[in-house]
């Protein structure tokens, strides 16, 4: 499909998995972030589904709970009549004591093409990847990782703002497409895979990145990456911002002592109408779920013209969709 009147990304690097973004190029990316155009289109049809990856078989290898995440990898794999096999770890022989490697020796039988794995632990998708002759795309290994959803969040901001050096210049990088745009995230970034993906990933693509919350919940040493602030004031982080995340506080996944209280965190860096106010004027509210309400943002704020947070969720699907296509069949 490359380069051809269906399909007008350019040609960009052949890759075999998607882990993070270490081995891709701006270019890559962008590539496959105008794939996801041409998918979107499909998801536009009476009938949305085309043959592109029939004959192909993916499984959903998820080892962690996921709603959003398996059921949009999910719908983008049937959505190109690719076949799908659906894994739960709580029912799989791992509660009878077999080992991860051996699951997955058994699945490879199947004949599978492509995994989309999730997995408590960082670094699990990439001791798969050493495995298997498949393909694999992760889909979240514990704090480490979450690419899809950074691509996600890209395509999210390039539909809302358009891409290349913040004013539409006629010489904007095409490889920089988030040129002066600034993305502020917010909260508990120590636990947040999402935000290291986002931070790798906007960053690549030109853009700036503000970290903010309580200085137990955002590292210091993001503040040694190029492009990216550390602040622990949300007034500071918000302002001038184009688009803003929250992140839920991943409880399940702190020890104590790391926030005094609920009540001081929602008091301090809970993001509002008001708060948004200090945002640019255009700014959008964004979220990878789930969403917390009035906790990390205000209900009123989730539910206002500014939020994104259900555009998000659409998004994933032509998202990933083209993943699977990039990595299965396509050249970008």
């Amino acid at each position: 499909m490359t380069g051809t009147a269906t399909d007008p990304t350019p040609t960009a690097t052949r890759h075999r998995h998607l882990l993070d973004f270490t081995a891709w190029s701006a270019a890559d990316v962008v590539a496959l972030l105008g794939r996801a155009d041409v998918m979107a289109q499909v998801l536009t049809r009476t009938i949305k589904k085309v043959p592109a990856l029939q004959g192909f078989t993916i499984a959903t290898l998820f080892f962690e709970e996921s709603t959003r995440t398996r059921l949009s990898f999910e719908r983008a794999a049937r959505a190109q009549s690719a076949d799908v096999i659906a894994f739960a770890a709580g029912s799989s022989s791992l509660k009878k004591g077999e080992s991860l490697r051996d699951t997955l020796r058994t699945v490879d039988q199947l004949q599978v093409d492509l995994y989309v794995v999730r997995h408590p632990a960082s670094g699990a998708p990439y001791q798969l990847a050493r495995w298997t002759d498949a393909a694999i795309v992760n889909a979240g290994d514990g704090r480490r990782a979450h690419p899809t959803q950074a691509l996600l969040d890209a395509y999210t901001m390039l539909k809302r703002f358009g891409g290349g050096g913040g004013g539409g210049s006629e010489r904007a990088d095409p490889e920089r497409p988030f040129a002066g745009k600034r993305l502020t995230i917010v909260g508990d970034v120590d636990h947040s895979r999402v935000a290291r993906s986002n931070v790798e990933l906007f960053t690549k693509l030109g853009g700036e990145v503000t970290l903010c919350g309580p200085a137990t919940l955002v590292p210091a040493e993001f503040g040694a990456v190029p492009g990216v602030r550390v602040v622990t004031r949300l007034e500071e982080a918000v302002e001038g911002a184009h688009a803003v995340m929250g992140l839920r506080l991943q409880q399940e996944r702190m020890s104590a002592g790391l926030l005094p209280s609920l009540s001081e965190y929602v008091a301090r860096y809970q993001l509002t109408e008001k708060v948004m106010r200090l945002a640019h004027d255009g700014a959008i509210l964004m979220h990878p779920g789930p969403l917390i309400r009035d906790v990390e943002v205000d209900s009123a704020l989730a539910d206002g013209p500014r939020s994104v947070i259900e555009q998000q969720v659409a998004n994933g699907v032509p998202v990933r969709m083209a993943v699977l296509y990039t990595l299965l069949v396509g050249k970008g």
